[in-house]
């Protein structure tokens, strides 16, 4: 699709269902969300609409919407450079973790994202201001497990997979163990089961309402992240997740034994909506 035609002509054919990770088309300066496209042409998609889409993308948003459903995440607020002059000014206290306020992947997360003293803090504000230029979204840092749920639902057979795994992070040259974008690109993290049961109920309970306060559909990703005491908190969202070698298809290769195969058929089936 290069054009709105080739977009008109997708609709005149009238396909069963649209399976596709693009959000949006930029034709001659026109924004196109291509799920709310659909939905309006009463065509079947896997993803999101654009709001959902807008909801996770943006973590401060994500953040303050799950907080309103009372569902639990870090203290937080958001930042640029020179915006909180003196410690005495965060409304958050030390350790904290800084990332910018949207992206994928853990961009702009470094070793130096988790901070114990306020001149790294505004070393690392400053960072994300010149690098990703971006605000910030400072959080009380969370020094226990990490989890990723990987999350499909298919409303026409009442069927909802709910299947997450835990990451362990190699620690960096700080001695943290944290996703950072480095190590992320270079998949130095392993991806297990979790085996506790208990673990298991409250990560599932967690991701799916976090799923449904952000708006989810068919599919989706949530990161979880424990504290020190063992409370699960929401991290953050992901609506439009890559499938290959991803957590989320990790999560059905070690929950499901499901091939990537067989996964992409779950999610298609997901994705049709009976009439």
């Amino acid at each position: 699709i290069e054009n709105e035609n080739d977009l008109k002509s997708l609709i005149k054919r009238k396909p069963d269902l649209v399976f596709s990770g693009i959000k949006y088309f930029d034709f001659q300066n026109q924004e196109i969300w291509l799920s709310d496209y659909l939905k309006k042409h009463n065509i079947n998609f896997i993803t999101s609409n654009k709001e959902a889409l807008d909801n996770e993308y943006d973590k401060n948003h994500a953040k303050l919407t799950i907080k309103e459903a009372n569902i639990n995440t870090a203290n937080f607020f958001t930042t640029q450079p020179d915006e909180h002059e003196t410690e005495a000014s965060l409304p958050v206290t030390f350790p904290l973790f800084l990332k910018p306020i949207s992206g994928e992947n853990s961009k702009g997360i470094t070793p130096e994202s988790v901070v114990f003293d306020f001149r790294k803090y505004q070393a690392k504000v400053l960072d994300i201001y010149n690098t990703d230029k971006s605000r910030t979204l400072v959080e009380n840092y969370l020094s226990g497990k990490e989890y990723s749920v990987s999350i499909v639902e298919n409303k026409s057979k009442n069927i909802l997979m709910i299947l997450p795994v835990e990451i362990i992070a190699v620690k960096n040259k700080n001695g943290h163990r944290i996703l950072d974008y480095d190590a992320r690109k270079d998949n130095l993290e392993e991806v297990i089961e979790v085996s506790d049961k208990k673990i298991r109920k409250e990560l599932s309970l967690l991701a799916f309402n976090s799923f449904v306060a952000l708006g989810g559909k068919t599919i989706g990703t949530i990161n979880i992240k424990m504290s020190y005491n063992g409370i699960l908190h929401f991290l953050e969202a992901n609506f439009m997740p890559s499938f290959d070698e991803s957590y989320f298809y990790k999560a059905f290769k070690i929950n499901e034994n499901m091939d990537y195969e067989q996964m992409i058929f779950k999610i298609a089936e997901a994705g049709m909506v009976l009439t």
